[in-house]
């Protein structure tokens, strides 16, 4: 398969009780939960629609719930080298949170807070090349920043990985689509009193479904919350939701 090298390819969740994740997110968006092996030292769910890996999953730790980590969905970006983009993240700004790690069989990994507060993921393909497939249901679709200093993040974006950034407006809202050889990637757009002021600056993943509103009955069936509800927009039918557990997430349909 092998991915282009700035691409969104993954996303997974940490939470405090896997099997509630794997429970939600099975009835929700129709994916198997391939467990870990018992004893694994490096417990992780591995999410699979049609025989496609597409998400995956790790327990938080108290030790990490403690430490003020909450839970949350997080977006990898491929890369052909974890080491070189992460002496050169910190060049240009960003602070790494965790060393470049390498995942026995699978591939190595970097977690880093962007210049302008949001932590992102970097993922160097070994075994596991990222998601088998996207924009179908029950597939990732998208991914977004939501920050309060666009020009920062866009300089830092495109410096690091090499991504184009189009200025796109719809009315009064203007956003950054970021490209990958000419093909959209994700947005970047300025939450400036749109978000209240604790929310922190963060990358936000959207899944496909096949019907926005049926799909945020079915989340609010299983315990999930409707962080906003379904819309029309230029990308599709939306909605914003919560899980039972608390990490935020999107759908949407009629964005493939």
């Amino acid at each position: 398969m092998g991915y282009a090298n700035g691409l969104f390819g993954w996303a997974d969740l940490a939470v405090p009780d896997t099997e509630l994740g794997a429970a939600f997110y099975s009835e929700l968006f129709g994916w198997d939960a391939v467990e870990p092996p018992a004893g694994d030292s490096m417990p992780y769910t591995m999410f699979m629609l049609n025989g496609h890996p597409v998400a995956g999953m790790g327990p938080l730790r108290p030790e990490d719930i403690e430490a003020g980590r909450p839970p949350v969905w997080s977006s990898y970006i491929i890369v052909d080298s974890v080491d070189a983009i992460a002496a050169k993240a910190e060049d240009l700004g960003a602070t790494l949170m965790m060393e470049p790690m390498e995942i026995p069989g699978s591939g190595k990994m970097v977690v880093a807070t962007d210049p302008v507060g949001a932590a992102i993921s970097f993922w160097q393909a070994g075994g596991h090349e990222g998601a088998g497939v996207f924009n179908v249901p029950g597939a990732m679709s998208w991914n977004e920043l939501a920050c309060r200093d666009v020009e920062a993040a866009r300089s830092f974006y495109t410096e690091l990985l090499g991504w184009g950034a189009e200025v796109q407006q719809i009315g009064d809202f203007s956003y950054l689509v970021v490209t990958v050889d000419d093909r959209p990637n994700g947005r970047i757009y300025d939450m400036t009193g749109m978000r209240p002021d604790e929310i922190p600056p963060h990358w936000f993943v959207w899944f496909t479904v096949e019907d926005t509103d049926a799909a945020a009955e079915r989340a609010r069936s299983l315990g999930g919350t409707v962080l906003q509800e379904p819309f029309d927009s230029p990308f599709g039918r939306m909605a914003a939701i919560s899980d039972p557990q608390g990490p935020a997430f999107g759908i949407v349909a009629g964005n493939e």
